[in-house]
């Protein structure tokens, strides 16, 4: 390995990469990491963080309404959009910096620039040339927006967040995260809102419970949903720009959203110089081990398909250190990954939908609660917690749980733990709950919803 300029090349500086990095650090290896856009990739830069931000903005507009019941007299408040963005913008910078820190404090070289794979253990940036015995790659997804008429006038989640004008009219195309957060946010930023979404019901994936009850609610928050339709064309109109359904209606928005899906950012890195397997979805075949079919070059995070979820990364990154760095036997658990949606409410969950726990196990006995949270029974908001608890009837072991509504995020990450513990219903009914809490009643459904 000394004949080698490095011991480990990162090809990407967000979550996975920079924990890889690190940590192989740690365990004494060389490490370089180049990136050519921003430290911490699209987490901190373009996703999860500043999503997160403007979620806590959009939910005050509310919040000063629920407040009047309490006592609180207040004024008709006025949102400003360049303060948001432009402090949103500061904290972003300083969480960038931290990343650099956290690099240097290891003595890994921080190369900026687009890295591209000369050989299997070459990797050039710019005209300078560097050798590892291993390269990994950690470049995440990029948004795709399909190609149709007037394509080039909507915006992705990249731009989103920069926007020099706030959209008082905001269309957005897509059905999964990233559509269903930002329609809350802009819509609880006061943006009129419509989100089309091709499919019958949105969020594919999810608890079907869950899916049809966050369409009722979150249409009570006013957003316009718009199932089974899909954009045919967009066009520049004196007022902004219209668009064109498949069911020939027309809408005329500031901007539009596209949320439609991501593909591995691959672009540019040199794959086609080395023996690296890319598979039917765009994205790099890997073993369990994030090596690819060149032995030299792994994978890890978005850019092998897998779950595509900040914190997934960040374990394949200490997983793949710790391998093949620190003599350690360190696999990814990729059972009962607990997530959350953070639209208004929010949609928290862990474990398998009802579905698929039927597929696995047979026979279930399903619990339910649904509720008012109690915050509401006196701000007066027409809101409704979901909760559903998916039980193996063999078992008895819960085997999924589902929530919609305030702090479902925050609730879930504590149910993750038990469920990965293997908790079964019996614990969850001899567990003394926490008064008065929405989270109590995951500890105090007795009643059997649904039994097969």
């Amino acid at each position: 390995m000394q004949n080698r300029d490095y011991d480990l090349f990162v090809i990407g500086a967000g979550s996975g990469g920079v924990r890889a990095a690190r940590m192989a650090a740690g365990f004494g290896a060389r490490v370089a990491v180049a990136e050519d856009r921003y430290m911490g990739g699209t987490c901190v830069n373009v996703g999860c963080v500043p999503k997160k931000l403007y979620v806590y903005a959009a939910e005050f507009g509310k919040s000063f309404k629920d407040a009047q019941n309490f006592g609180w007299k207040n004024g008709s408040p006025a949102f400003d959009w360049p303060t948001l963005r432009d402090n949103k913008k500061a904290e972003i910078s300083r969480l960038n910096s931290i990343y650099d820190k956290l690099l240097a404090g290891v003595k890994a070289d921080v190369i900026n620039g687009r890295a591209r794979i000369v050989d299997a253990h070459t990797v050039a940036v710019g005209e300078q040339r560097y050798t590892a015995e291993k390269i990994l790659i950690a470049t995440g997804g990029w948004p795709h927006i399909p190609k149709f008429p007037g394509s080039k006038l909507a915006i992705s989640s990249n731009e989103v967040f920069d926007l020099e004008r706030f959209p008082k009219r905001l269309a957005i195309v897509g059905g999964g995260y990233i559509a269903v957060e930002f329609a809350g946010i802009f819509n609880g930023l006061g943006a009129k809102v419509t989100q089309l979404y091709r499919g019958p019901l949105f969020l594919r994936g999810f608890d079907a419970d869950i899916r049809a009850h966050a369409a009722q609610e979150i249409r009570k928050t006013g957003v316009d949903l718009r199932f089974d339709i899909n954009v045919q064309s967009i066009a520049t109109v004196h007022s902004g720009l219209r668009v064109h359904l498949t069911d020939g209606s027309a809408i005329e928005v500031d901007a539009v959203l596209y949320a439609t899906g991501r593909k591995a950012n691959l672009d540019g890195l040199g794959l086609e110089n080395v023996n690296v397997k890319i598979g039917d979805a765009g994205t790099i075949v890997v073993d369990d081990e994030y090596r690819s079919s060149e032995p030299s070059i792994f994978a890890l995070g978005d850019v092998t398909g897998g779950i595509e979820l900040t914190p997934v990364a960040l374990a394949e990154g200490m997983s793949f250190a710790r391998r093949q760095f620190g003599g350690l036997e360190n696999a990814v658990d990729y059972e009962f990954i607990p997530t959350a949606v953070f639209c208004q409410p929010n949609i928290g969950t862990v474990g398998l939908t009802e579905d698929e726990a039927r597929a696995r196990f047979g026979k279930l006995r399903v619990f339910k609660s649904a509720f008012k949270p109690m915050k509401h029974t006196m701000s007066g908001r027409d809101e409704q917690t979901f909760m559903k608890l998916i039980v193996d009837q063999a078992s008895d072991r819960v085997v999924g749980a589902h929530m919609m509504g305030p702090d479902a995020g925050e609730i879930m990450q504590g149910i993750a733990i038990a469920l990965r513990a293997g908790a079964t219903k019996a614990l969850f009914d001899t567990t003394i709950g926490i008064h008065p809490t929405a989270a109590e009643e995951f500890v105090t459904m007795r009643e059997v919803w649904r039994e097969d």
